[in-house]
Parts: C-alpha cells; sequence; structure tokens
C-alpha cells in the first residue's frame, strides 16, 4: 500500500513564505514583458492607423488595437493584484521576523534572570557587611599608627605665634646689622697706618713730555 500511495514522508513540504514570494516576483516580471510586447503592437497599429483613411481597412486595424488593449487593461489588472500580494507576503514575513528576534529577546532575558538569581543566591550579605564593618576598624586603626608615628618629641604643645613672629624678626634684625658692621670694617683703615694712603695722579701721556722738552 506504501508503495501504491506512498507516505507522509514522502510528501513535497509545503512551500515556505518566502518561496511564495519568489514565485509571485516571478509571474509579476512575465506579466511586464507581456505588458511591455503589448505597448509596442499598439503603438505599431496607431502609426498604421495614421496614414490610413476610413474605411474597412481602418476599421479593421482599429478592431485589432482595441483587443490589444482590452488584453493590455487585464495583464495590468493582473499585476495589480499580483504587486498587492507580493506586498501583503512580505509584510507578513517582516512581522513574523521581529516575532522570532522578540522571542529570542525575551529567551535570553530569561536565561540572564536566572543565572542572576543563581548568583545572588550564593552571595551572603551578612558576610559582606561583616567585611565592611572589618575594614573600616582596620582603616581606623591604621590612621592611629600613623598619626603616633607622625608625633613630634621635645616640642611643647602649645607654642604662641606671636612669640614667633617676635623671634624671627629680631633673627633678621642681627643679620641686617651684622652686614653692615662687615662693610664698615672692610671700609676702614687698619690701626697700624699713621696716614691715609695718597692718592697717585695719572702719568702725562709721551706725546705731551716730549713736547715740553
Amino acid at each position: 500500500m506504501n508503495r501504491i500511495f506512498g507516505t507522509s514522508a514522502s510528501r513535497k513540504p509545503k512551500p515556505s513564505l518566502q518561496d511564495a514570494i519568489s514565485a509571485t516576483d516571478t509571474r509579476i516580471s512575465s506579466i511586464e514583458v507581456k505588458i511591455k510586447k503589448l505597448d509596442g503592437e499598439l503603438a505599431k497599429y496607431k502609426e498604421q492607423m495614421s496614414k490610413l483613411r476610413n474605411g474597412p481597412g481602418k476599421q479593421a486595424i482599429q478592431q485589432r488595437a482595441l483587443r490589444t488593449l482590452k488584453q493590455k487593461k487585464m495583464y495590468e489588472a493582473q499585476l495589480s493584484q499580483l504587486a498587492q500580494q507580493t506586498f501583503n507576503m512580505e509584510s507578513a514575513a517582516l512581522t513574523t521576523e521581529n516575532l522570532r528576534n522578540t522571542m529570542a529577546t525575551v529567551d535570553a532575558l530569561q536565561a540572564s534572570n536566572k543565572e542572576i538569581k543563581k548568583q545572588y543566591g550564593k552571595i551572603n550579605i551578612d558576610k559582606i557587611d561583616s567585611i565592611h564593618d572589618e575594614m573600616e576598624d582596620l582603616l581606623e586603626r591604621a590612621n592611629e599608627i600613623q598619626e603616633s608615628l607622625g608625633r613630634s618629641y621635645a616640642v611643647p604643645d602649645e607654642i604662641d605665634e606671636a612669640d614667633l613672629e617676635a623671634e624671627l624678626d629680631a633673627l633678621q634684625l642681627e643679620e641686617e646689622e651684622e652686614g653692615s658692621s662687615y662693610l664698615t670694617d672692610m671700609n676702614k683703615v687698619p690701626d697700624f697706618v699713621d696716614e691715609p694712603p695718597m692718592e697717585l695722579s695719572e702719568s702725562p701721556a709721551p706725546e705731551a713730555v716730549k713736547q715740553t722738552a
């Protein structure tokens, strides 16, 4: 019986939406070629009628032109229907693709949600709080150690700033006095010299001596 009637597995698969769109596009291309051919025939009939006078010959050509024009209108109607069908199928394909993308996004979000719950389930909030408390204690101890190491020795806790400024002014005054006394000593004549040194006048130029002679 299977050899005569076949089985369901041997049946051809149903065409997909994309296959239907491709088939419709092929039909549209074929109809467009036919319409272009009819346009050529109508142009030929129009040229013939323009050269003939009214009579049986011209009427016969007019009848052919009318049949050709009617056939063209029929093809144009089919072309419009097929174009609308293609538009509807492409819209359906786009909607299907968007739905698939949406479902994929939803599945990814659900998987991510499960993973996040699984990871957060391993976290102990109390343990994290304990770690923070321990870090605060360690930082406080470190600050105490730094303060202890930075403590000054043999320095009074309270020093009057006015006294420091007065002492600084006194040091500056002593330096100025020492500098002025040093310059005075440099210009002073030593005690063992009885008379101040005589200033020597400049000797006359050689030319002046010769003229005097």
